[in-house]
């Protein structure tokens, strides 16, 4: 649905987003952040320390869940993948890893640099993207490393996230390749380097750096969104543009973008060697306390799947049809089959699918669950994607809390 309406009138739904994007920026910017407005309301997650406060005084953000402030960590609340498999930009979740975040940005006077290893340094404005580029849609999957955090056990550093730490929507854009072939690589060029405009508080924290092969960014799916789901970036989320890496977890899709770098040797900074590290190992998966294991840079996402309209918390009618309905990907390719277990695991069935937005996105799925007799049923679902991989059994661990995407499953009571 979402597709169809951007593509529907083109030429006029990119005039549109230009008179938006150039417009001078947004009126409402993270300037208007006033703790004090802090909602009442709470959440409690499943696992240890998971109190959370609902926050919805953030600039063009609703009700989220709220993890950090500074640099803003927001969880999208579960119920919101039930609506549909494009997250709203409302409720879209928000996470940032250095705290100086500009609170405003003049669209008119942004400027993407691209230089290093090129024939030609550009200066591009969000006016050149949009009108001298062939504009691309691209439905995909954005998704924390760290999603799920607050699963592992035994626990790990980092922001101990439920499974909201994720969201798919339609991202308007350019080609990365396109950009690349204005400015021309030359011949000894071996990785992209993407900057973007936060920075740390003090002299010495490395910059958020992330690069990509060179064969990976001329793919032509690795693109520069300058949109998604049909409307501006909101600032929060990267405005005025964001890398999109499709398949690939979001730690490399860089917001407010503003520099692109061709380097002639591998990257070498924090981002890149120290951190976002995961065991070259199936999965990312060791034992806990195992040592000399090969580490390497986190890169293509993993299968999986989830229910959305029900819960621990819900309760069936003994005898009485009940829709079983959720959300699943690939990770970096398309889903195949969903598989759903109403017995524990014991057996699984195929799930019936959704309508495919692309291999990248989220697809949802259905089943229906009679219960036969009042007390405890346990549900599962493993998602398999199309080069064959499955969701594990079990859940893995690794020390950076990172890739987590074991079998899911619910416990309902029926009566």
């Amino acid at each position: 649905m979402m597709r169809e309406k951007l593509d529907s009138q083109p030429e006029l739904e990119r005039r549109r987003i230009l008179r938006v994007l150039t417009a001078g920026g947004l009126a409402s910017t993270l300037g208007g952040f006033t703790p004090g407005a802090w909602s009442n309301e709470t959440l409690e997650m499943p696992f240890e320390n998971g109190r959370r406060d609902i926050v919805s005084n953030f600039p063009q953000k609703s009700k989220m869940i709220l993890l950090r402030t500074r640099p803003p960590l927001l969880e999208t609340p579960f119920s919101v993948f039930d609506r549909g498999v494009f997250t709203p930009n409302s409720q879209f979740y928000v996470r940032w890893h250095l705290p100086n975040i500009p609170t405003a940005i003049d669209g008119t006077k942004f400027r993407l640099a691209v230089r290093g290893q090129v024939n030609q340094v550009l200066s591009l404005s969000l006016k050149d993207l949009i009108t001298k580029f062939e504009r691309i849609d691209l439905a995909a999957v954005n998704q924390c490393s760290g999603n799920s955090r607050g699963w592992f056990a035994p626990r790990v550093a980092g922001g101990q996230w439920n499974n909201g730490a994720m969201g798919n929507a339609m991202w308007t854009g350019v080609r990365l390749k396109d950009v690349l072939a204005r400015a021309g690589l030359k011949g000894d060029a071996l990785q992209v380097r993407f900057n973007g405009m936060d920075t740390g508080v003090l002299p010495g924290t490395p910059d958020f750096l992330k690069s990509l092969d060179v064969a990976h960014a001329n793919d032509g799916e690795v693109m520069l969104a300058y949109a998604m789901n049909g409307e501006a970036l909101p600032l929060i989320n990267g405005f005025p543009l964001r890398l999109i890496v499709p398949g690939w977890y979001s730690t490399y899709w860089v917001k407010m973008l503003n520099d692109i770098e061709v380097l002639n040797k591998p990257d070498d900074n924090y981002w890149m060697t120290k951190a976002y590290l995961i065991p070259d190992t199936p999965g990312g998966n060791i034992g806990v306390g195992q040592t000399g294991v090969k580490m390497v840079p986190i890169n293509k996402m993993v299968p999986r799947s989830f229910f959305t309209n029900v819960s621990d918390v819900t309760t069936l009618k003994v005898g009485k049809s009940q829709s079983i309905r959720g959300i699943a990907f690939g990770g970096d390719a398309g889903i195949k089959q969903v598989l759903v277990s109403l017995d524990d695991g014991k057996t699984f069935a195929p799930a019936k699918l959704g309508t495919d937005h692309g291999k990248y996105s989220f697809r949802q799925w259905q089943t229906t669950f009679v219960p036969p007799e009042a007390g405890k049923f346990v549900l599962k679902v493993k998602a398999i994607n199309s080069n064959g991989l499955a969701q594990p059994d079990a859940p893995i661990w690794n020390p950076g809390g990172f890739m987590r995407n074991v079998v899911e499953s619910v416990t309902l009571a029926a009566a």
